[in-house]
């Protein structure tokens, strides 16, 4: 594994042919959740156990959380105090409407990265598969719906329905592309309706959703990680 600079965030690169992003296989890109170091999700890269030739970016959120979060980051903040208090009024809070500030900004370095990433890597955005795991999957959502890239897939893990006003139009666009969305229904920091709706809103449109759901929390289990492999390398 090595790290470099893309369109301005720090990426961890694995897998090809040398362990470190060589040859010409196709690219898989996920995005680690809120609190996580950097490195959080590069064990996937390992636990997959997809063909040598598969090359892995791991990018780092832009937002250091400071020693509060143990070297945690974000891609964009989000008031966890708050949070629990409404959850101990028994409030449930709808994240849908509206769009989290400094998701912009984080989608436009995203967007930034995988441009750069082609041309760094020759990675073909047909043999891109784009993901990630909670606040990490919302941006690659984002960037999905928002941008023209011809992606392999999406990958949305235990990520939720946000900016509905502003995805929801642009779903339509997005006919077939495919997507694998997991989501734990006795989660407790984002609530499984939220993302049941989100996957009602993408089969509706026409993207080829397949859905795991289990019985868990905000975790990426082994049947998720199972239903990852398939997709990934299917």
């Amino acid at each position: 594994m090595r790290e470099m600079m893309l369109g301005g965030l720090n990426v961890r690169v694995a897998g090809g042919t040398d362990g470190n992003g060589a040859g010409d296989g196709p690219l898989v890109v996920l995005l680690h959740g809120f609190g996580a170091p950097g490195d959080d999700l590069v064990p996937l890269a390992r636990a997959l156990g997809a063909p040598r030739e598969v090359r892995y970016l791991f990018p780092e959120a832009p937002l250091d959380l400071g020693a509060n979060y143990f070297g945690g980051r974000a891609w964009w903040w989000i008031d966890l105090a708050a949070r629990e208090r409404a959850r101990a009024r028994g409030e449930e809070r709808d994240l849908s409407h509206g769009v989290p500030p400094g998701m912009p900004e984080a989608s436009a370095l995203l967007t930034a990265m995988l441009e750069e990433a082609q041309a760094t890597f020759g990675a073909d955005p047909t043999r891109t598969t784009l993901g990630g795991f909670s606040q990490g999957s919302m941006v690659a959502c984002d960037v999905a719906l928002r941008t023209k890239m011809p992606f392999a897939g999406l990958a949305i893990l235990s990520g939720t329905f946000v900016s509905e006003d502003e995805w929801t139009p642009l779903m339509p666009a997005r006919r077939g592309l495919r997507v694998l969305q997991s989501h734990g229904r006795s989660d407790p920091m984002l609530p499984f309706a939220s993302a049941s709706r989100l996957h009602d809103a993408m089969t509706t449109a026409g993207l080829e959703v397949t859905w795991v759901p289990f019985a868990g929390g905000h975790a990426i289990p082994e049947n998720v990680l199972a239903a990852l492999r398939t997709f990934v390398t299917g």
